[in-house]
Order: structure tokens, then C-alpha cells, then sequence
């Protein structure tokens, strides 16, 4: 395994003796996160790295922003290779490792590092998240990432960046981390391309990087070979997991093979082929890297304003109030993107004035069934406040041990499935299509089917969402841009179109084919003919003025009469526009007049047009009129050319050899500069025009296709249709298998839950009828199954509480719980707890009433009052005096006998020591009893009995002593040496006279 990682700078020598200049300019660069705890795990993975090893690491970990940093002191003592702490504009170097300081966060710009002062406060703050997306942006598919052991998620975001720009991802093994936190977030969400003890991940990095070049070649053209290879693997993709990939991008899918390729260290694409073949598994993993979801919350901020604040109010505005709109979320991954349509919603249905209550039901759809999953259960790391405002997460999440789980508002109004969209009926009548970031990966061809269903799926002015670098292309007739740099698309309504819309069961025939079956649907029955007919087309024929139809591009539609003596084919390929098709002296005044109709939207007509027609000349009036109705012609133009008979006096004016007088010359010099006047103001007045659709017009070309869509192609799409619904119907009902499926499974652990605490527990509604009730219960109330729905008071019970269904209506009535002890048949005792039933919406529906067997406890209770009264009768009666003292020496207790000796009631001194008895206290000699002395003292300073003192107590009553023998007796708690305890006791005894003093 050593030699392995020491080939790797042979072959980057070798591979500059064939590109020197290019090898140069680059190096692998390895961003590496930990967490504070992950030192232990850097150490181990700097160790196995070779010196030169032709790659630079940058290291980001969670430090204390208070303390001074020794990272890099530490790391040195491991690796030959430089450790740098970053400083700010640094520039990266090969074989070197770079440290970030304390409290900065850091990002990656042309290979030169760049630190920042950190916004977020301390404890929100994912430095990791932060640094690999910029590796990510920096570096595409060159970027590769490590995560190492770390508590959080910090870092899993970072490498979703990763994934997606086609970059590797290296994760130690949660069983070798000390903390799996951060290796297990990475691995959960399907980003771990190796995962690996923290010893072996620098050799599999070396190796990676060995079978994946430096430098990639241009893919834009794929050898045969390769081509083979690529068109087998999508044959056995879609052998094992049903899904067709020949519709997407041929180098797309190339790149994301190779990854795979160098993750095994396989060279060729046939032997990847055959891996494929003996590897099951490894099917599935290429299935799930061809699906890696670009997707976030709110992805391009810009774009999601201009959507709540623009797109959705002009939507909602075209809509009866109070309706219910439908989204189509298309590849919606991890549902990130269905769950922003929904509080974008939300949040532009609050800034309308006057407040009306639309309600939104989104489809969200994705190929992959595991992010569907994901999606529907709604749970998201806590480092997804870095996308989110304080605000959103406040009111749309809500916060538990896994992070941040949408609030049930959001999650009722979406409805995931799975859902391929170039197979799969799509779904119809909608108002807002979300497909962002999906077409890029698709050929042109399937982009060009997807757009015309995107406009048929949508109702009228209905909005089109896609990614930033997807657009429109050709298909300009069919939306118009609300705004060209968000992507958002609003349905113009076309009468007539030119295609019919292909579905996804022709997505994948071949042209021919699909020209064929469109074509058979297109054919129409002969109409009926009658006389009326005939005559008008005679007449049309002979008779009325010709006449064009077209668009206002110019493109001709119908041509009515005969139009050759004012238009003929235009010389090269053949174009069909009448601006093309004019004459010789038509064309130019035409061109104006076609111009000035379009922007006035005024019939408008040009008399004595004078045209050249095979060596002759005809006057003709032109009339253009933009058409309103029917509504089947609405912005078309009509433009009519009627002949006009040439006097004499026009023929002779036409031929200047016969001009003789002054007279007319001059008046046909003014007519000339008249019109000539008129043209330069329309000029002018054009220029004026272009110049201002210039500033506003997108960059995109404009297809001059007209879709043709009549009644007749609304029948023959029924079928699709009803399709489309039966889709969604599945959709619902799939959706609500899952939820009576999460339900029942959610009542059985609720059950389980409930039998195994061994409390009896009764739910009932608010009019006191029984809704459920514990197996446990019934043996206290004498319930079956079928008394559900019966009031608690027509069962019998074993309680004494005849009050249940009194203090049951207090609770409730005040929303107070009430607590109490009830005894039972059979010397039972229970603790009765009846609490108010509260839903997550915060709703009173009824009341929960526990019922928990104290009947021990209460057994022990009699037991020990019963011990306790033994020990005061005791205690009393003895004919000693007896005193229980604290370890402070205060007085407890004191007996009949003690309160004699003492002269004193046993209430006067509990809560006293000795000395505080207004006692005085001798010795036999009659000095003062010293208090260090006492007995009691005594025994709790050495813990040994103290016996046999004797001690005077003066009485101040009758002014004499009484003499007593004291012993004190210390008592302990298990395993403690200190008494807590001092059972003082003393029995009144007579000196002899010589022995005191009086």
C-alpha cells in the first residue's frame, strides 16, 4: 500500500513531460473539516500523508474564538509538509497545509484564501459549510472534500455544493471517530463517495487522484468506444432500476461515470462495464450519483423575492379570490424547493390588500425514491439556518433533537411522488411549474418536447420557474419573460399552433416515428360542400381583392386571390415572410406600413403604390388591418392589395417623354419630397422604436415557428389527459397510503407505549364519553371495547370516587388538572390525575384521566406511621430523660422526662441547643460547665459515644441543682463518617455532700 501513494509524483512527472505548461497551473487542493474535538483524527490523517505528495490541504475546524490557537504548532509535529496559519489574501501553494485562525470564517477565490470577520453569533456559525462551497465554486469538478470527526452537521451543505459541481467527497468512518456527528450527517445524506478509517483516507485520495487526470481533456466529442461503453451502462441502468437515461447529456453522464471510474481505479469504460455487470450494488450507487439534487432553501434569494413579490401577486390577481392553485414541483430531490414555493405562497398572500384566502396544493416529483422519502418526512439538519431567516425558521419550522422539522401549515399543502418526467403523464391545469436546474442535464432535443408540455400543463398566464442557467431558447411565442435575469416565465395563450405537444410515452421514439403518429392524428374528414361554398370561393377567386394573413412577424399564414403580380419568392432558401416576398416598389413602402400598423395597432392604408411587374408597372392601394376578432385570428394582420386603373393622364405621367408642361414637374418634385419628408419621420421614428426594444429584448433567438392547437387536437389529447389525472389521483392516494401507513404505525407505538408504563389511562371527549382506554384500565373501570362512546358514568367502577364526573367537569371548566388519592375494592389505592386534552394546535377536546396503583406506597405509608407511633410511645414512657439532637445540635425532640429535669416544655426548646436553654450548667465543683465539653459535642466531634458525664443544671426557678449522668449516643448515615445524628439521654442521680459545692 506504501508504494502506491509514492507513485503518485512519477506519474504527475510524467504527465508534465506531455503538458508542462498546464501541470503548472494546477493542484489538487483538499479541504479538510473537523470539529475541536478532531485534532486527535487531523494528526492521524496528516501522518499517512507522503512528502511531496503534489497536493495542498486546507484545514477548517471549530476553534475558541477567546484562546489562542496552537493547531498549527501541533500538526508540525507530525508531517514534513509546511503548516501556515492563514492570513488574508494567501496564496495557495503545493505541498503545504493551512490552518484557519481563530474566530474568522474563510473562503476560496483563485486559488488565494480570504478571511472574513464572522457575522453569525457564536454557536450558529458553520465555517465548513461556508469553505466548501467556495472550494466547490472554485474548483468544479476538481474540488474534493474531507470530513473528519465533529459533533453537528457543520460541513454536509458544503459538500451537497461538491457533489454537484462533480467533486469527491472523503468521510472518516463514524466507527473510528471519537465524535460521529459530523461523519454520520455527510453519510445520511447519501454525500459520502468513501467512507474509510481516518489512517486509510489519504492513500484513497492519492489513488483518486491518480486514475482521475489533473487536467481534464474537452468531452464535447465522445470517442465510438467510449460512446459503446456510455450507451451500455445506460442499457443496464435501465435493466435494474427502470429508468431511461439516453435523453440526458451524453458528457454529463460521462463525467459523473468517471468519478466513479476513479473511485475503483478503473481506467477503461468497458471494464467499468463489466464491474457493473458482477456489481449490483455498484448500479445503485451510480443511479444515485447520476441524481445528486441541486437544491437548498430559497436557492438564488434574487429569484424567489421576485417570485412572491412580482410573479405570485400578478398570478393571484387573474384568479377568483378564495380559489385553491396548483404547483408542479418537477425534481423537486429533497423537497428544499416544494417546501420554499410554500412559504413563498404564504408570504405573498399576506401582502395582498384586501386579505383573500387563496390556498396552494403543490405535486413535488423526483426520479429518486429515497429523496422523496426524505422530502416527505420534513426533517433538515439545524445548519440549514444558514439559508434561512430568523423569521422563517421561527414560524415555519419547528426545532427538535434532529434539527428542524416543517411545521404541519407547510407539509398539508404538498404531495410528493415519484415521478419521471420524460416518461410520466405530466400534470395539467396548473399554475406554477418550479423546474429548476433539471433541463441542463438534458439533451436539446427533450428540452424542446418538455417546453411545449410545460405550456400546454399550465393554465392561462400561468408562471414557469427554471434554474439561472436554463432559458426559453426558441420558444419566445409561448412565454414571455417577467423577468429575463430570474428566470420566471409567465404562459401567453396561443389560439393556434403550428405542433401538436408530444407526450412523454413519444418522448423516446425516434422523429420519423413521431411524425408519423402525429401526423395520423392530425388527419380530418373531408368537409361537407354545398353551393354557398362553391359561389364564395369563386368569388373570392375572381372577383375580391387579394389578400395575406400573417403574424406580426410578417410570416405568412393564408394567401386569399392572386398575389403574384405584388409578390414573389425571394432568391436562396426559401422564406415565406411577405416583407421578403415584396416587389420591386412594394417592398419598401410595405415595410413602413407594416412597421407603423404593429406599433399604432390602426388600420392603416398606402394609396398609388406604383409596382414593377414583368417589365410593366401596376398601381395598387395597400391596406394592413390588425385583427382583433374572431378570436381564433386575434393578432394576426390583414393585408389587402386592390389594383387600381390607370387614367390617361397617370399613363402619360408615368412616361416622361410625354411631361411638357413646368407645371406638372414641380408638383411631382413636391409630391416626391413630401413622401420623402414622411419617410425620414417614420425612419425616425422606427430608429427611435428599435433603439428602446433593443434595451428590453433578451439575448435569446426568436423561433419563427407558429404552433397550430385546435379543437380537434383538444380530443385527440383526452387520452393523455385523463392520464394526467389518473397520475395524480395515484399521487393522492400513494400519499395517503403513506400517511394512514405512518398513522397506524404511530397508534401501535402509542399502544405499546401506553400498556408497557403499566398506568391506566382513559381519554375522553368533552361531553365525558369514553374515546380510548389502556388495557390497564380495565381493570379498574369495568370497560370492552364496545364502550367507546358511552359516558364514564354509566360504567361501574371499583373506585370510591363518586365525584370523578364532578371533578372531571371542573378541569374541564378552568383547564386546571386535579390530583387525588382514592381507594378501591379489594384494599386498593390509586392516584387519580385528570389533566385537559391538548392537540398541537393548541385545542381543548376532551380530558386524559391516569390512573397510577399506589397501593404498595400506601401499605408502607400504615407501615411506617405505625413504626413511627411504636417510637414516640416508646420514646415518652422511657424513665429517662431523652433528647434527639441535629448535627448542628439543635434539639428535635425532648420526653416527658426531659421536659422535668429541665423545668421546661418540649415545644420551648426544640430548635435549641443546650447552652441556648437559659440554663446554667455546672461541674461536680461547682464551676461552669465547659461547652467544649458537652456531651452531646463530644459524641458529633470524634463520631464515639460519649457515656458517664456527670453535669449540674441550675434551676432558676427554685435556685437549686439537679444533678444528672449524661451519655450521648451519635448516629450515622450508610457509608458516611460524619454523624447526622445525637441521641442524648440522662438519668437525675445525689452527690454526696463533700462532693459539690452549694
Amino acid at each position: 500500500m506504501k508504494k502506491t501513494p509514492n507513485a503518485k509524483p512519477q506519474k504527475i512527472r510524467h504527465e508534465e513531460a506531455v503538458s508542462m505548461k498546464a501541470e503548472k497551473a494546477f493542484f489538487p487542493i483538499v479541504g479538510i473539516g473537523a470539529s475541536a474535538g478532531g485534532l486527535e483524527a487531523l494528526e492521524s490523517f496528516l501522518k499517512k500523508v507522503p512528502f511531496p505528495c503534489g497536493i495542498s490541504f486546507v484545514i477548517v475546524q471549530h476553534l475558541d474564538p477567546t484562546h489562542k490557537c496552537i493547531l498549527v504548532e501541533l500538526l508540525q509535529r507530525v508531517t514534513s509538509m509546511p503548516v501556515v496559519e492563514v492570513a488574508d489574501r494567501m496564496k495557495i501553494e503545493i505541498n503545504h497545509v493551512y490552518a484557519i485562525p481563530p474566530n474568522k470564517s474563510m473562503t476560496i477565490l483563485h486559488g488565494v484564501l480570504h478571511l472574513f470577520d464572522p457575522t453569525e453569533p457564536r454557536g450558529l456559525r458553520l465555517p465548513i459549510d461556508l469553505f466548501f462551497r467556495s472550494l466547490a465554486d472554485d474548483l468544479q469538478q476538481h474540488s474534493i472534500g474531507v470530513i473528519l470527526s465533529g459533533m453537528g452537521s457543520d460541513g454536509t451543505l458544503g459538500l451537497r455544493t461538491i457533489k454537484e459541481k462533480g467533486g469527491c467527497v472523503f468521510v472518516q468512518d463514524p466507527k473510528s471517530a471519537k465524535f460521529d456527528g459530523m461523519p454520520q450527517s455527510a453519510i445520511d445524506a447519501g454525500l459520502a463517495d468513501i467512507i474509510a478509517p481516518v489512517e486509510d483516507l489519504p492513500y484513497r485520495i492519492l489513488a483518486y487522484l491518480k486514475h482521475i487526470p489533473s487536467i481534464r481533456q474537452d468531452n464535447s466529442h465522445l470517442e465510438d468506444k467510449t460512446l459503446s461503453g456510455l450507451e451500455k451502462i445506460v442499457l443496464l441502468l435501465r435493466r435494474d432500476t427502470g429508468q431511461d437515461f439516453s435523453l440526458y447529456k451524453k458528457n454529463t453522464l460521462y463525467r459523473r461515470i468517471e468519478r466513479r471510474m476513479g473511485i475503483h481505479q478503473i481506467e477503461k469504460i468497458a471494464d467499468y462495464v463489466r464491474f457493473l455487470q458482477g456489481n449490483p450494488h455498484e448500479t445503485t450507487l451510480l443511479f444515485k450519483e447520476l441524481l445528486i439534487g441541486v437544491t437548498g432553501f430559497f436557492r438564488d434569494p434574487a429569484a424567489w423575492e421576485t417570485l412572491k413579490t412580482r410573479a405570485i401577486p400578478t398570478l393571484l390577481a387573474s384568479r377568483q379570490a378564495d380559489s385553491t392553485l396548483r404547483a408542479w414541483v418537477a425534481g423537486c430531490s429533497t423537497g428544499e424547493e416544494a417546501y420554499s414555493l410554500a412559504i413563498a405562497f404564504i408570504e405573498a398572500v399576506e401582502l395582498i390588500r384586501p386579505r383573500s384566502d387563496f390556498r396552494l396544493r403543490i405535486f413535488a416529483t423526483d426520479l429518486d425514491k429515497d429523496a422523496i422519502e426524505k422530502a416527505r418526512s420534513g426533517i433538515y439538519p439545524p445548519n440549514i439556518a444558514s439559508d434561512l431567516s430568523k423569521e422563517r425558521l421561527q414560524r415555519f419550522f419547528e426545532q427538535d433533537e434532529h434539527g428542524f422539522r416543517i411545521s404541519k401549515e407547510i407539509r398539508e399543502t404538498i404531495v410528493f411522488a415519484p415521478h419521471n418526467i420524460i416518461m410520466d403523464p405530466p400534470f395539467t391545469k396548473l399554475d406554477i411549474i418550479t423546474c429548476r436546474n433539471l433541463l441542463i442535464y438534458m439533451e436539446q432535443e427533450i428540452q424542446k418536447k418538455l417546453l411545449p408540455l410545460f405550456h400546454y400543463s399550465l393554465n392561462p398566464g400561468g408562471i414557469l420557474f427554471l434554474g439561472n442557467a436554463e432559458s426559453i431558447g426558441s420558444f419566445s411565442d409561448l412565454f414571455d419573460p417577467l423577468e429575463v435575469k430570474t428566470r420566471l416565465f409567465r404562459k401567453l395563450h396561443k389560439e393556434s399552433q403550428q405542433d401538436p405537444v408530444i407526450f412523454p410515452a413519444f418522448f423516446t421514439h425516434s422523429e420519423n416515428e413521431t411524425s408519423v403518429i402525429m401526423n395520423d392524428r392530425q388527419k380530418k374528414p373531408n368537409p361537407v360542400v354545398n353551393l354557398q361554398s362553391l359561389a364564395d370561393q369563386i368569388i373570392l377567386q375572381h372577383y375580391a381583392p387579394s389578400a395575406v394573413l400573417t403574424n406580426d412577424r410578417g410570416d405568412i399564414i393564408y394567401i386569399s386571390g392572386r398575389t403574384g403580380r405584388y409578390l414573389e419568392p425571394a432568391a436562396g432558401k426559401a422564406n415565406w415572410n411577405i416583407l421578403a416576398m415584396a416587389r420591386e416598389g412594394l417592398r419598401y413602402e410595405l415595410n413602413l406600413l407594416f412597421s407603423s400598423v404593429l406599433r399604432t395597432k390602426q388600420t392603416s392604408t398606402k394609396k398609388g403604390l406604383c409596382v414593377g411587374t414583368n417589365g410593366g408597372t401596376q398601381i395598387v392601394n395597400v391596406t394592413i388591418e390588425p385583427l382583433e376578432k374572431p378570436e381564433l385570428l386575434r393578432r394576426l394582420l390583414l393585408i389587402v392589395f386592390t389594383p387600381v386603373e390607370k387614367s390617361k393622364s397617370e399613363t402619360s405621367k408615368d412616361n416622361p417623354l410625354h411631361i411638357s408642361s413646368g407645371n406638372n414637374i414641380l408638383a411631382s418634385l413636391e409630391e416626391d419630397l413630401r413622401v420623402a419628408r414622411d419617410e425620414i419621420m417614420t425612419i425616425r421614428e422606427e430608429m427611435q422604436t428599435s433603439q428602446e426594444e433593443l434595451k428590453s429584448t433578451n439575448e435569446e433567438m426568436q423561433s419563427a415557428n407558429e404552433e397550430l392547437q385546435s379543437t380537434n387536437e383538444e380530443l385527440t389529447t383526452s387520452k393523455e389527459e385523463m392520464q394526467s389525472l389518473n397520475e395524480e389521483l395515484q399521487t393522492v392516494n400513494h400519499e395517503l397510503q403513506s400517511k394512514v401507513s405512518e398513522l397506524s404505525e404511530a397508534n401501535n407505538d402509542m399502544k405499546n407505549l401506553l400498556n408497557s408504563t403499566d398506568i391506566a389511562t382513559l381519554f375522553l371527549d368533552d361531553s365525558l364519553n369514553i374515546r380510548r382506554f389502556t388495557t390497564r384500565t380495565a381493570s379498574i373501570i369495568k370497560l370492552i371495547a364496545s364502550d367507546i362512546g358511552r359516558p364514564i358514568t354509566d360504567i361501574v367502577t371499583d373506585l370510591h370516587y363518586p365525584a370523578l364526573a364532578d371533578d372531571a367537569q371542573e378541569v374541564l371548566r378552568t383547564l386546571i388538572f386535579r390530583e387525588k388519592q382514592v381507594s378501591a375494592n379489594n384494599d386498593r389505592w390509586f392516584s387519580v390525575k385528570i389533566m385537559p386534552y391538548r392537540t398541537q394546535e393548541n385545542k381543548i377536546v376532551g380530558l386524559v384521566i391516569t390512573f397510577s396503583d399506589i397501593t404498595t406506597s400506601k401499605k408502607l405509608e400504615a407501615c411506617l406511621r405505625e413504626s413511627e407511633e411504636r417510637f414516640r410511645f416508646l420514646f415518652e414512657t422511657m424513665p429517662e430523660g431523652a433528647l434527639l439532637q441535629d448535627s448542628e445540635g439543635k434539639i428535635l425532640m425532648a420526653n416527658h422526662e426531659a421536659e422535668r429535669i429541665f423545668g421546661l416544655s418540649s415545644e420551648a426548646m426544640k430548635n435549641k441547643k443546650t447552652e441556648e436553654l437559659q440554663r446554667a450548667f455546672v461541674q461536680k465543683d461547682g464551676s461552669a460547665f465547659p461547652p467544649e465539653k458537652y456531651p452531646y459535642l463530644v459524641a458529633l466531634d470524634s463520631g464515639k459515644t460519649c457515656s458517664g458525664v456527670v453535669m449540674g443544671i441550675m434551676l432558676p426557678a427554685s435556685q437549686t441543682c439537679r444533678w444528672i449522668k449524661v451519655s450521648a449516643l451519635p448516629r450515622f448515615h450508610e457509608n458516611t463518617e460524619k454523624p447526622y445524628q445525637v441521641y442524648t439521654t440522662f438519668v437525675e442521680i445525689t452527690l454526696p455532700k463533700g462532693n459539690h459545692s452549694e
